[in-house]
């Protein structure tokens, strides 16, 4: 007995066509392309409607006008070359390069307007190494300098950094490890400190530790008003930071023996070490440029004067609210120097900071890494020996 099997000519499966694979992250020349399109042609519509059209006047009601109407103008050029995904993901990058891209150029055109109003100053030797004691103001821009000022912003920055950053971490450790009653309480006055106003902050220490205590204007004044804006910015950071720390190495720790404060000391606080630079760092950033708070416990003097315990200190903010203020060009130019010589000191202090204690978790340091070498080089007669 024959079976036939009979078969269907027609194909039952057809060849698909590839799919378009979507490219996330990074930037492409046609995104590229598109936005250099864009804002060219937005520029000159922008320009033609603005100037010629609109009875609008003034260089910022320009450039924002410009800028939404290059937002505008990419988006429909987008809508030409790809989907509705696609479009999305461009638009985004666009926005937040060019968002990127703005807040680099007003940096760059504070720094650079800073630079131009202060190279009239800085560009003398004398300006770092002399200070405004023998100075009057119409004395010639090769008399006077900064130093004492500069000398007066690390010591007050320093004192105000040794007190605040071990108080601030020791409250963060205390909020987020141990907890309690205090907590809630301790966490509310931190989160009220941190929207202090800085006048405050100098009012306190003037009412309570000048007048009350007897304590004379110097710089030890000045960084305590310093460390009551500082201390609850380095609290919430930490705090912050201290709660990423995962669980399972706490458990680790415990389950080994250790103790709480050994926990914390050797397990949460290396791990979080990162992140505690950048609160420090931003504690820094809040403390280093104030003037009020300096203006009102240390007092001003046009010396040197390197001891912070004694007599009136000046400091580089106060140094450059006094000067920018006088009629004379000249002392303006110092004023403006005093300004870059400042913005020089932070990036120091800033990329200092991050050397120092930026290392990732885990990550051993020099030192324990040449120990670890030393301590696998063994020698093959006796394993147990160390070359």
């Amino acid at each position: 007995m024959t079976t036939t099997v009979s078969t269907d000519p027609t194909p039952t499966a057809t060849a698909e066509e590839p799919e378009q694979r979507i490219r996330l992250g990074g930037v492409d020349q046609g995104t590229v392309l598109t936005a250099v399109g864009a804002a060219g042609g937005s520029l000159a519509l922008t320009w033609l409607l603005y100037e010629r059209v609109l009875p609008f006047s003034g260089a910022f009601g320009f450039l924002l006008c410009w800028y939404l109407v290059f937002l505008g103008t990419a988006w429909g050029v987008a809508r030409l070359q790809w989907d509705g995904r696609i479009v999305r993901e461009r638009l985004v990058q666009i926005l937040l390069g060019s968002s990127g891209l703005l807040v680099v150029a007003l940096i760059l055109d504070q720094v650079g307007y800073v630079a131009f109003r202060g190279e009239h100053a800085a560009s003398h030797a004398n300006f770092f190494t002399q200070d405004m004691l023998h100075t009057a103001t119409l004395s010639p821009i090769t008399s006077g300098g900064v130093v004492h000022a500069v000398v007066g912003s690390l010591e007050q920055l320093g004192l105000a950094t040794l007190f605040s950053v071990p108080l601030g971490i020791a409250a963060a450790v205390f909020m987020s490890e141990i907890g309690g009653r205090m907590a809630r309480p301790v966490r509310t006055v931190v989160e009220a400190m941190t929207a202090l106003p800085s006048i405050v902050a100098g009012l306190f220490i003037l009412g309570v530790v000048i007048l009350t205590l007897g304590l004379q204007k110097s710089g030890f004044a000045a960084s305590l008003a310093l460390t009551v804006m500082m201390m609850p910015i380095v609290t919430r950071a930490a705090e912050v930071v201290i709660r990423l720390v995962p669980g399972t190495l706490r458990e680790a720790s415990y389950a080994l023996g250790g103790s709480q404060w050994r926990t914390v000391l050797s397990v949460v606080l290396p791990t979080a070490r990162p992140g505690l630079v950048t609160a420090v760092v931003l504690g820094m950033a809040r403390g280093v440029g104030e003037t009020s708070p300096v203006l009102l416990t240390s007092g001003f003097t046009s010396g040197m004067n390197a001891n912070p315990f004694s007599e009136h200190q000046v400091s580089l903010p106060l140094y450059i609210w006094n000067y920018v203020r006088y009629p004379a060009p000249d002392m303006v130019a110092r004023g403006f120097a005093a300004g870059l010589t400042l913005m020089a000191m932070v990036l120091v202090l800033f990329v200092t900071a991050r050397v120092l204690g930026g290392r990732a978790p885990g990550r051993l340091s020099r030192r324990q890494r040449r120990r670890t070498a030393r301590d696998l080089l063994v020698d093959h007669d006796n394993p147990g020996k160390e070359i």
